[in-house]
């Protein structure tokens, strides 16, 4: 009876690995930091129906920017040539579990649902995370600093549509802005290449496919 080797056994414990992580990060709960919530030190202010409706559709945007950055990570880490690379990419996925995390207790906790595009885009993100990998780490960490950078933007504007009362929502947006502001710092330092102009335009526009859709769906 053939055995499987060492080699071959590797591959398939990363391969189920890898698996077992995209299956918690869009249907479960993958593993955090424990790093309390943001949430749990603001009050819980007194919300409309509309204002409650706003916040869940704001969050479940969030929180499927998230689920897309796992992928990224994940498709990143998997075809990063350096160590110090797939360690940044590793590094930043953990705190990016938590947000997962805060986000879906923020939807459930206002009565609302994470997006049912999450298993669609966190494919599609997972292949672009793949091909950044393959061009190279400069290019690698580029592309995650330009993903960052882009995400603060993007939270700022949630901050200022977010109701004055959901203090909650709030502090788990602010926690994420400077979580997103470190990581591109950090893979800028890291030696990130800038990004061509056309593929930052072309990394907008998918931004604003997605959360144009999860705001609804």
């Amino acid at each position: 009876m053939r055995t499987m080797t060492t080699r071959q056994l590797t591959t398939l414990d990363k391969a189920l690995s890898q698996f077992d992580q995209a299956l918690r990060t869009v249907f479960g709960q993958p593993p955090t930091t424990g790093r309390p919530a943001p949430a749990d030190n603001a009050e819980e202010g007194q919300l409309s129906a509309a204002e409650t409706a706003e916040s869940v559709r704001l969050m479940r945007v969030n929180h499927c920017g998230e689920v897309c950055a796992q992928a990224l990570y994940q498709g990143q880490a998997l075809t990063a040539r350096s160590a110090e690379v797939r360690d940044a990419m590793q590094e930043a996925s953990a705190e990016e579990n938590d947000h997962l995390a805060w986000c879906a207790d923020r939807i459930h906790t206002l009565g609302g649902h994470t997006s049912y595009l999450n298993p669609l885009f966190y494919l599609g993100s997972l292949a672009l995370g793949t091909v950044a990998g393959l061009a190279g780490d400069k290019w690698s960490l580029g592309f995650l600093a330009e993903t960052e950078r882009q995400v603060v933007q993007h939270l700022e504007g949630h901050l200022k549509r977010l109701p004055e009362a959901d203090a909650k929502s709030r502090a788990v947006i602010e926690q994420m802005k400077e979580d997103e502001s470190k990581h591109a710092t950090t893979a800028l330092d890291a030696g990130g290449a800038e990004l061509p102009w056309p593929v930052r335009r072309l990394m907008r526009t998918a931004s604003r496919v997605m959360t144009g859709t999860t705001y609804w769906i």
